[in-house]
């Protein structure tokens, strides 16, 4: 016979065991309907901003500094290396690699474009759009992905930038003989610690520009991108009569797939243009009105095309004034015009690489603030970070963690070591990008008298249908790498272009107001493609940080975000920004 007291305990245990099982669903339940929550899209002209100051951002970026804005973030000391590292096995099909990615980067620009002229005038670019035409935690994921890149990059262009600083100072007698831990970096602990001192300072002067005003960034960023494009200008002016046309021949030494294979590689220095998408908040006229275009897709669309004709004629100069086999791997650019008595040049190119990466390194900082801004505004990261200066109007707590963050990485670590992980993030993003140009036209359409669920059975389809895109980009560019069956890149493309014509034959689509993306469906999805394509020629360890990070990102969210996120914005004020005038202002 069981006794009593042998009972209870059973009985006790069972309950127990069923709170626990109920608690865990709840729990599992809350963070389902959580992470599936959308941010409202209000129309452009009414744009409200919700925050804790009494004013917000101050617009004073017109069409000329997002263009600069543009350039500055994507032409670097890029131009004087990458394009003749890539000739060296393209040759001069080296000019078509960088073709064909600036083709790509238009196709992202585009669907940039449109979302920048139909959202609300305010940061968050990427993460914006996702949290809109997605869901919370896909948001969230976007801006981790995109942050790490943002942190790496700055610490990585800071060091460069620092050793560049060196060497023009060494120039003069005062400064000869600086020890290396000042510019170069100097190891220690087996090189796990690797010191600069100067990367760190330099950081400290923009991290103050920046938290000092919009407009005296602003300056800086146009002078320098003006010096160095004045200077790339010269030095293509220069190099014209410099140059052999018969080093043009073979144009395509090593095969049509070194050239592709370049492609994929300069993409890379295309990135940046959607800086310009950050800089929403603060442009004197933001969106579409009517029919005449806005500052933001100009400005978006219009860095790229000047982007892409300086590195065109970059390209035709160095392959025309060496033959591609001899050109240097350190500084090519440098020594083909050394090579030629053109010292004068190579002193050019110098400043044109201090410029370049100080604009660069500029913008990068002043984007990472902005996204930080949007995610405390929205809770998913502490309020701080949601706070603006009340007459500087700048999220100063949130630029000085971004240059903490940059300059602790740049001072204590040799960043460049970790290049090779780079790049997920602006990839990912683009591609989640080019899907949101899809669903909101989607969105529209279930706007008017059919007011259907974002999970009824036709968004779902589409949403299959971009994914698939995507896988089959991505077996296709891991094929392509790994030199693997081209029966099984045929067959790749022969599923994404069914999942392609499923998006064009079983969704209807309505043009947005505003600017609008050519070609929707298939422009957004041919991006997609090419930019998991292109994620697939990564380095293996790119794959890794990429699963790595979200799995953490999103434990994060789980513990933090979704208790704290505020979808409409924080609730305490709402600044409302005048709506963009109704006649063009030139």
């Amino acid at each position: 016979m069981i006794e009593l007291h042998q009972i209870r305990p059973r009985i006790r245990s069972s309950m127990g065991g069923q709170r626990n099982g109920a608690a865990s669903s709840s729990w599992l339940s809350q963070f389902w309907f959580s992470a599936r929550r959308t941010k409202p899209l209000n129309p452009p002209h009414n744009t409200t901003v919700a925050i804790n100051h009494p004013d917000g951002l101050t617009r004073r970026l017109g069409l000329f500094d997002l263009i600069l804005i543009g350039v500055g973030a994507s032409i670097g000391a890029g131009i004087f290396v990458v394009t003749g590292t890539v000739a060296r096995d393209a040759g001069p099909g080296v000019t078509i690699s960088f073709i064909l990615a600036g083709l790509s980067c238009i196709l992202n620009a585009l669907c940039y474009a449109e979302l920048a002229s139909r959202f609300p005038a305010v940061v968050g670019g990427a993460y914006l759009y996702t949290y809109s035409a997605f869901n919370e935690i896909t948001a969230f994921l976007v801006f981790a992905q995109l942050m790490l890149d943002y942190h790496i990059g700055a610490a990585s262009i800071a060091r460069s930038l620092a050793s560049y600083v060196a060497t023009l100072l060494e120039l003069s007698p005062v400064f000869r003989g600086l020890p290396s831990w000042f510019g170069t970096g100097e190891e220690f602990f087996g090189g796990t610690v690797s010191v600069n001192v100067l990367a760190p300072v330099l950081l400290a002067l923009l991290s103050v520009i920046l938290c000092r005003g919009v407009g005296e960034s602003s300056v800086l960023n146009s002078v320098m991108t003006i010096t160095k494009i004045v200077i790339v200008i010269i030095v293509i002016f220069v190099g014209a009569f410099e140059v052999d046309v018969a080093n043009w021949t073979p144009f395509a030494p090593n095969g049509i797939k070194a050239i592709f294979t370049g492609a994929t590689v300069v993409f890379f220095a295309y990135v940046g243009f959607d800086a310009v998408a950050n800089s929403a908040e603060e442009s004197k006229r933001p969106q579409v009105c009517h029919k005449f275009q806005r500052d933001l897709p100009l400005g978006i669309i219009g860095s790229l095309f000047i982007c892409i004709v300086l590195y065109i004629g970059v390209c035709l100069v160095i392959t025309g004034m060496v033959p591609y086999n001899l050109i240097g791997e350190d500084a090519p650019l440098a020594e083909a015009f050394r090579s030629k008595g053109l010292k004068f040049v190579t002193f050019l190119i110098t400043i044109g690489a201090v410029a370049g990466l100080t604009t660069t390194l500029l913008v990068g900082l002043y984007v990472q603030s902005r996204l930080y801004l949007g995610l405390g505004r929205d809770g998913l990261l502490p309020a701080v970070f949601a706070k603006v200066h009340p007459t500087r109007h700048t999220p100063i707590h949130s630029q000085v963690w971004v240059g903490i963050v940059a300059g602790v990485l740049s001072g204590l670590f040799n960043v460049s070591v970790l290049s090779h992980i780079l790049s997920v993030g602006s990839l990912t993003g683009y591609s989640v990008v080019s899907a949101c140009v899809v669903t909101l036209r989607w969105n529209d359409r279930h706007a008017d008298d059919r007011v259907l669920s974002r999970w009824t059975s036709p968004w779902q389809e589409g949403v299959i249908c971009l994914i698939v895109v995507a896988c089959c980009g991505f077996a296709t560019g891991v094929s392509y790498r790994y030199d693997g069956s081209f029966i099984f890149m045929i067959v790749a493309a022969v599923i994404a272009i069914l999942s392609i014509s499923a998006l064009c034959f079983r969704q209807s689509y309505r043009d947005p107001p505003g600017f609008s993306c050519p070609g929707v469906p298939i422009l957004p999805a041919v991006s997609i493609f090419f930019n998991i394509f292109l994620f697939a020629q990564l380095h293996e360890e790119a794959w890794v940080r990429f699963v790595v990070l979200s799995i953490i990102m999103v434990g994060v969210y789980a513990f933090y975000g979704q208790y704290n996120a505020k979808p409409g914005g924080m609730d305490d004020e709402t600044i409302v920004y005048h709506s963009a005038p109704t006649e063009p202002t030139f």
